[in-house]
């Protein structure tokens, strides 16, 4: 899977705010980087009666911070993308990193299945490659300084490919 590194995080005024008088020397907030670690589509549920059609995932990010300072993300939120389209919503609540450190986020996520989507489920279903991305902003929680929020980025990217989960 591909991590991918994002453009500064805060403006220096913000950053002088919040770290001058810790640091003898200017310093620098970096952005956090995001990488998927696993995605693996659990099941694939056709529409039966009043329930609609849905695929059951598993998504695993990796959340690295390499500030020197412990920094919270109130949420990351995102758009999954496969094979170009869109398939549904990722939020990710109340991520704490610590100082030059990473924490493993587990999303356990249930989208719908439309005409637009089922095309790329079936392919991940079959054990066929897809590429797809996680588009989306993130919020982080700075204390008396507010909670900005950032982007939106590329958060990940890569190609996804699973043994299959269909027999056909």
């Amino acid at each position: 899977m591909k991590k991918l590194m994002l453009a500064p995080l805060l403006a220096s005024g913000v950053l002088a705010l919040g770290l001058g008088a810790c640091a003898p020397t200017t310093s620098v907030v970096q952005v956090p980087t995001f990488e998927v670690q696993s995605v693996r589509l659990t099941r694939l549920a056709l529409p039966s009666g009043p329930n609609p059609a849905l695929a059951n995932l598993t998504l695993r990010l990796r959340v690295q911070n390499p500030n020197p300072v412990p920094v919270r993300l109130a949420n990351i939120a995102g758009r999954l993308i496969i094979d170009g389209g869109d398939v549904g919503t990722v939020n990710l609540p109340n991520v704490n990193l610590p100082a030059r450190g990473e924490t493993q986020q587990l999303a356990d996520l249930s989208l719908p299945v439309t005409l637009q989507s089922a095309g790329a489920f079936l392919k991940v279903a079959r054990g066929q490659q897809v590429a797809y991305r996680v588009d989306g902003t993130f919020t982080a929680d700075l204390g008396v300084l507010g909670r900005p929020s950032f982007g939106p980025f590329t958060l990940a990217q890569g190609v996804w490919q699973q043994p299959a989960i269909l027999p056909f």
